[in-house]
């Protein structure tokens, strides 16, 4: 995938916006942090959920999947946006973002409420 398709994807998404975080561009949902891209490596910074399936991710394909020491207290992962899966990687964002979305954002959009 390309930065213009894993924007398209975010985008996408109810109440999505394009912002910074600490001075780099990153997307965020109703004003909450979302996920960034980071230009450095190409990588998309995206929480999981929690660290022992982040540490599985990295595991099984470390081609696409990696960490920094930055993101090893977190659940994040870092996704090589060249080698994810668009079909990952959609479903991925989707359940992000009913973590991070406002109730009153899930209500007005019942559509996400799958998954």
């Amino acid at each position: 995938m390309t930065g213009d398709e894993i924007d398209a994807l975010v985008m996408a998404l109810p109440g999505a916006e394009r912002s910074t975080a600490y001075g780099a561009p990153c997307w965020r949902i109703a004003a909450k942090f979302f996920t960034r891209l980071r230009a450095e490596d190409d990588s998309l910074a995206l929480d999981v959920g929690d660290r022992a399936r982040r540490d599985m991710l990295v595991e099984m394909e470390p081609d696409v999947f990696h960490l920094t020491d930055r993101y090893r207290a977190y659940s994040y992962v870092l996704i090589r946006i060249g080698g994810v899966d668009r079909a990952w990687l959609e479903p991925e964002l989707k359940a992000r973002w009913r973590k991070v979305a406002p109730a009153a954002l899930r209500k007005a959009h019942p559509e996400m409420a799958g998954g």
